[in-house]
């Protein structure tokens, strides 16, 4: 089976167990195939933790979650050296925090103070934790995925736009559509009637025996990440697509050149990474469609996740209810398209 198939199946098996968000497990598997860290936002009991873990629990990956909470502190997400007591002396062992995983979910992450959005930086950007001196380098497939709730403000401590501009992707989730919803009442109802009979000894019931709620065997094995991605890199970018990536973002710096409205909404554009997170998005998009060029589709399919959480807003668009993805509407329909 070649990487393009291990993935789709990584796909359809999330899809299993998570109703009515096809677009979300698509921007998880392109945030994991453009090796980037991504921001899950949305509602309370919209699946966010769930979509993660089941991206997590299908692939042969170490995983970790990190509640953040605002006493956590930095040793807690990166590990600390620990002093060991021995015949004839002792010596200190670095013991590495939850943050040393394959696929970290940082639940809540705006929740942790200063401190430890400071440690989770070198992690994210780097890929490495210093600690008493001494760098440990993350293992070779590595991931951020963090969530926070838009909403509940008590407690919270807004993460700074550079740790925002680390994220490859801002997600959003919304509800599901009311079809969708009967369809995860009966999902949850099979899976609690599967733990049951787990508890109990007994088989679980063929109606509710699928591949991506009971753990098929066979997990997507990292290799076929890795080989995605070399596969990825070697996808075609014509060059008109590549000034069209410059001008979405050129559009965002100097905004007073593609109309009055985008000129009093927005206060700050996108940086060069905004720029590299639609190549690679794009790139990784165009690659799951089966292609191996990539098309001004690829790019408009991936630019609200890309730019959304890069885009600072002006005082005059927060007074007028003005979303950072109407504002992207307004910059895709004044940049030419190629």
């Amino acid at each position: 089976m070649d990487s393009l198939a291990q993935l789709s199946l990584l796909r359809e098996r999330m899809q299993a167990s998570i109703v009515g968000q096809k677009r979300v497990i698509e921007r998880l598997i392109i945030g994991l195939l453009a090796n980037g860290n991504l921001l899950v936002e949305g509602l309370p009991g919209l699946a966010k933790t769930r979509a993660i873990k089941a991206l997590a629990s299908n692939i042969e990956a170490d995983f970790s979650r990190i509640q953040f909470t605002p006493d956590l502190l930095p040793s807690d997400v990166t590990g600390t050296e620990v002093y060991y007591q021995a015949e004839g002396g002792g010596s200190f062992r670095f013991e590495p925090g939850p943050i040393f995983a394959n696929i970290v979910l940082g639940d809540e992450i705006n929740r942790a103070p200063a401190k430890v959005q400071a440690a989770m930086l070198e992690a994210m950007e780097e890929r490495q934790v210093t600690v008493a001196g001494t760098t440990h380098r993350m293992p070779p497939l590595f991931m951020v995925m963090a969530t926070q709730n838009p909403v509940e403000q008590e407690g919270t401590y807004p993460l700074p736009e550079a740790q925002m501009d680390r994220f490859l992707m801002h997600v959003n989730i919304d509800y599901p559509p009311i079809e969708d919803e009967v369809s995860i009442v009966d999902l949850v109802r099979r899976e609690e009637i599967d733990a049951q009979a787990a508890a109990a000894g007994a088989e679980s019931s063929p109606e509710s025996d699928s591949p991506a709620t009971t753990g098929a065997a066979g997990r997507i094995p990292q290799q076929a990440i890795f080989d995605a991605r070399r596969e990825i890199a070697a996808v075609r970018v014509p060059d008109a697509i590549k000034r069209y990536v410059a001008d979405l973002v050129y559009a965002t710096r100097t905004p007073d050149k593609f109309g009055a409205e985008l000129a009093r909404w927005i206060a700050i554009g996108g940086s060069p990474r905004a720029s590299i997170a639609l190549d690679r998005c794009s790139r990784s998009h165009a690659w799951l469609q089966g292609r191996d060029y990539v098309d001004p589709e690829d790019v408009r399919a991936v630019v609200h996740d890309c730019l959304r959480h890069r885009l600072g807003l002006s005082y005059v668009a927060e007074g007028e209810g003005i979303r950072a993805d109407q504002v992207i509407d307004e910059v895709i329909a004044q940049v030419a398209l190629p």
